[in-house]
């Protein structure tokens, strides 16, 4: 009786072993969202300028949300110039690049976007209620939203100029202001 005792312990942590090393193998990147088709959720939040920002004001525009924060190293870092050059470039075809910075200190995410020479509206999530109802666990976090204000697509990690871009694309051809 022993004996079968002795083996119970390593047996059953073999399929526990197996689950484990299968999660590992997944990319949280490739994750789908439960968010995208569906419309985004409206927010309210005052820019760290002072001035107030809704998405119910966006309507109409294809808007880029970006949840960020000035502790998201690197990536953050690396992406704040990619949304930047985004919003330069699109931004005479309609396209709006939003950041909410969340779970930050309001001197170092106004020290991020000094440094980072940011142009697009930032605003501050104090509460976090804007990141729970995206259902953002990380930055950075970007969702695409179209003209109608539906999510159309969610990357996770930093974007990059090509990512920004064909990401942005569809949605402007979809709205027939292609170049």
């Amino acid at each position: 009786m022993r004996g079968r005792w002795r083996w119970l312990l390593p047996l059953t942590a073999v399929p526990v072993l197996a689950l484990l090393a299968y999660g590992f193998r997944l990319n949280p990147r490739d994750i789908p969202s439960p968010l995208v088709g569906r419309p985004a959720s409206a927010f309210a939040l005052r820019s760290f300028e002072g001035a107030p920002m809704t998405l119910a004001a966006l309507r109409g525009k294809v808007v880029v949300l970006n949840f960020w924060a000035s502790w998201c190293y690197p990536a953050c870092y690396e992406e704040a110039p990619a949304l930047e050059r985004g919003w330069k470039s699109y931004r005479d075809r309609g396209v709006v690049v939003v950041g909410v910075d969340i779970q930050d200190k309001d001197e170092a995410a106004r020290k991020f976007i000094t440094d980072f020479r940011l142009t697009f509206a930032n605003a501050p999530d104090p509460g976090g209620k804007v990141s729970v109802d995206y259902g953002v666990y990380g930055v950075p976090e970007t969702f695409f939203i179209d003209r109608e204000g539906r999510i159309r697509a969610k990357h996770v990690g930093a974007l990059s100029d090509q990512m920004f871009a064909e990401a942005i694309e569809p949605l402007l051809a979809a709205a027939g202001t292609t170049k």
